[in-house]
């Protein structure tokens, strides 16, 4: 999936401006920065959600609980356009009580986790060069609720526990039940942690610099894969005399010798993995498949101490698999399951394995919603999952039946439990973590907030509509909620429409004061997403912001077409082998309906936008005028310019066989991109664009966005090119974020600002 892809609209010089180049003369290229000669800058102040207010408000993790239920932790961090630095903190916040959370500064940043129910622990770099390695420490917390009065502080200062062989590790999972801590690294094929610096010392001085591959993957994402992969350790850590925490000094590699790698390159973390009292249960490439053209995962359990081989809880014929995490008991593993190997956007269903009886079993096969993250009740009655549905990320229950007699993909099972109930029905869910006493702890954003940490109280076996109606759901943290106040944020409004051939959903989002009845007041954009299997859903953004958009003035529109998630797999798979088909249609209809029915909104000051499959849209609209959207600029950023190019190029080629129907080179591929291929349309090409890349997206390499600029200016076409050397297909870096919007919206104020 290319996940960057969220478009912009960008005002065009208008429907006239959009007839096909051919058999015209270029003129000579006019240069971006000779357009306007008028200064620009953002719209600020103290009621104005600005680019900058985005970069520097704060960025809360997700929360966390301890084993006691009655505190959590979350990481936070914030950064400073003064000494242009992210400053990181973890705050306690208590879940039964209205005290104020704990801020704990983190100077030099670091990892924290709990070690029991009143103690952190903190890893984090210390040393230089290569003598630096992870130091873990111990904070201890206090926290009474005995008197009239509750109080949270830090009981002293960190105790030291111990070191890693490395700076590298991370990836903490700690079950107190175990006295083991199992974390990650990247180690040489030998698998020993504790030669890695001496390795990596003989790597650095080999005498050249150069990179030798004999298979795929060369490079991922952002980085050219070197001789290390990810591997899984475990080490003792458990209390000493005097009740003083110790890190042994032992370090096992249970996956050593298997082919097995996880976390899973290049976005697993500890969701890839789960730990019980004696046993990892794991996520890993299959070894025997080539990476980049497959996408099949198998799920494994090992021991804590690796003295046994793993054993393979799938059944070997599924796609990806994703998000394994134990039972209470520890006697059941749950995880998500793809069924098409090379297709990473296929349904995810529920697979449960029990351990005691050797068998696996689907639980959602008649769902149609693709599940993300997995949890059991603390009594392992019921299972919580999250998923999208509607373009929001909800939080969901399911009873977990009995285990049927033997191994099945379709079990009979009763409506009880083959449809989840949801719990909530708007924002975005995610890290949710079942407690005692009928709770649920889960961080949430929205369109107006980035993360809070939330409980639902209440919570029972019986999950009929009454029982679910009688769940609370309680806010416990508010980090931005003062610094957004002022901002008149908007919620989002949907809209439906009659698509190519369904109906179709997008948002709204209204500048602020937006007056009913005010003709042709506001510019409009439309923003295009990425993926293509992807959505505009209910949840905040720090990079493609819809509500940036509103608050700079424009009525901003973001349409969920064919292709997108979250509205049932037959609308995901449509896209297949039609990039350029229904989708458009769709939000050619979407667009329609949105001029049609609000006169506020002026249709000479129209823009668009997308990113990565957006920004493939902003290159075929750019080649078929006859639509008539009638943008005057554009904005593409990390999108696909030459698309059979891209089938030879990209570092996950399981995509491109998938979406355009084979290799480049095979008939049917060939014939789609004869169909669909931006490339092949660009003497149509005539509306302004601003087009953004990062030198280091191997997912949709820097030359499709140089290729698309070359083409504009040789056409003669109003065009800027942005590179960001040290990016990937996102802009991470909160400097270049904020350049990113600085380019971005001067552009579109260039042909559609003021009063133009």
């Amino acid at each position: 999936m290319w996940f960057s892809g969220i478009g912009i609209p960008i005002s065009i010089l208008g429907l006239v401006s959009q007839v096909p180049l051919q058999n015209q003369n270029p003129p000579e290229p006019t240069p971006a920065s000779m357009v306007s000669t008028v200064d620009f800058s953002f719209k600020e102040g103290p009621d104005v959600f600005s680019p900058k207010d985005l970069v520097t408000l704060a960025r809360p993790g997700t929360g966390v609980a301890n084993s006691a239920g009655d505190l959590l932790i979350v990481p936070v961090s914030k950064y400073s356009l003064d000494d242009k630095k992210n400053h990181k903190s973890i705050f306690i916040a208590p879940i039964e009580s209205t005290v104020q959370p704990l801020e704990i500064p983190l100077a030099n940043g670091g990892d924290a986790f709990w070690l029991d129910y009143r103690t952190v622990a903190h890893a984090v770099d210390e040393g230089e060069g290569k003598d630096k390695v992870k130091t873990l420490y111990a904070l201890s917390i206090k926290y009474e609720t005995e008197s009239s009065t509750t109080t949270l502080s830090t009981l002293d200062t960190s105790a030291l526990i111990g070191k890693f062989p490395t700076a590298s590790v991370g990836n903490f999972k700690f079950n107190s039940k175990s006295d083991y801590l199992v974390f990650s690294d990247n180690v040489f094929p030998d698998g020993d942690i504790n030669a890695v610096k001496k390795h990596d010392e003989e790597w650095e001085n080999r005498g050249d610099n150069a990179y030798v591959y004999d298979d795929t993957f060369e490079r991922q994402w952002d980085t050219w894969v070197g001789p290390k992969r990810s591997s899984l350790f475990t080490v003792t850590l458990a209390k000493g005399p005097g009740g003083k925490w110790i890190l042994g000094n032992e370090f096992v590699n249970p996956l050593n010798g298997t082919g097995h790698h996880t976390p899973v390159e290049p976005f697993g973390g500890t969701d890839d993995f789960d730990v019980s009292a004696s046993h990892i249960a794991y996520t890993t490439k299959d070894p025997k498949l080539p990476p980049a053209w497959h996408t099949k995962q198998g799920v494994y359990i090992v021991d804590l101490e690796g003295k046994t081989k793993p054993k393979e809880l799938t059944s070997g014929k599924q796609g990806a698999t994703h998000g394994p995490v134990f039972s209470q008991k520890g006697d059941k593993v749950a995880w998500v399951e793809l069924d098409e190997d090379g297709y990473e956007s296929d349904r995810g269903k529920v697979v449960i394995y029990d351990l005691n009886k050797d068998v696996r079993f689907t639980l959602t096969q008649k769902w149609d919603r693709s599940a993300a993250e997995l949890a059991f009740s603390p009594d392992d009655k019921v299972l919580y999952l999250t998923a999208g549905d509607i373009a929001r990320i909800k939080v969901f229950a399911l009873p977990v039946p009995p285990t049927p007699k033997s191994s099945t993909t379709h079990p009979d099972l009763s409506d009880e439990y083959s449809t989840p109930h949801a719990l909530t029905s708007n924002g975005a869910a995610a890290a949710i973590q079942p407690l005692a006493n009928g709770r649920l702890l889960f961080t949430s954003s929205s369109f107006t907030s980035p993360n809070d940490v939330f409980v639902i109280r209440g919570l029972s076996e019986d999950l009929d509509s009454v029982a679910v109606k009688k769940t609370k759901v309680e806010q416990l943290t508010k980090f931005t909620a003062d610094a957004l106040s002022s901002k008149s944020l908007s919620l989002g409004e949907d809209f439906w429409f009659d698509g190519a051939e369904k109906k179709i959903q997008g948002w709204i989002l209204k500048p602020p004061g937006f007056k009913e009845g005010a003709k042709k007041k506001y510019p409009i954009v439309l923003l295009i997403h990425g993926g293509p299997q992807g959505a505009w859903e209910d949840q905040w953004s720090t990079r493609w912001n819809p509500n940036i958009f509103a608050q700079q003035g424009y009525f901003t529109v973001a349409i969920n077409p064919t292709g997108s998630t979250t509205f049932g797999q037959e609308l995901t798979d449509a896209i297949q082998k039609d990039w350029g088909g229904k989708p458009f249609v769709d939000m050619l209809n979407g667009w329609k309906y949105i001029l049609d029915k609000y006169p506020e909104v002026d249709p000479d000051r129209a823009v668009a936008a997308g990113a990565s499959w957006g920004g493939y849209a902003i290159n075929w609209i750019q080649g078929h005028p006859e639509y008539g959207f009638g943008f005057k600029a554009l904005f593409c950023h990390d999108g696909v310019f030459d698309a059979k190019y891209n089938g030879y190029s990209t570092d996950e080629l399981f995509f491109f066989n998938h979406e355009w129907g084979g290799r480049p080179w095979d008939k049917e591929a060939q014939a789609v991109l004869e169909k669909y291929n931006p490339a092949n349309f660009v003497s149509n090409w005539s509306t302004p664009q601003l087009i953004v890349h990062g030198s280091k997206d191997y997912r949709l390499p820097e030359t499709d966005g140089i290729g698309a600029f070359h083409a504009l200016q040789q056409l003669g076409v109003p065009t800027r090119l942005v590179i960001f050397p040290d990016e990937n297909h996102w802009v991470l870096n909160h400097g270049n974020s904020l350049k990113w919007n600085f380019e971005v919206f001067r552009w579109f104020d260039k042909f559609v600002g003021g009063d133009k």
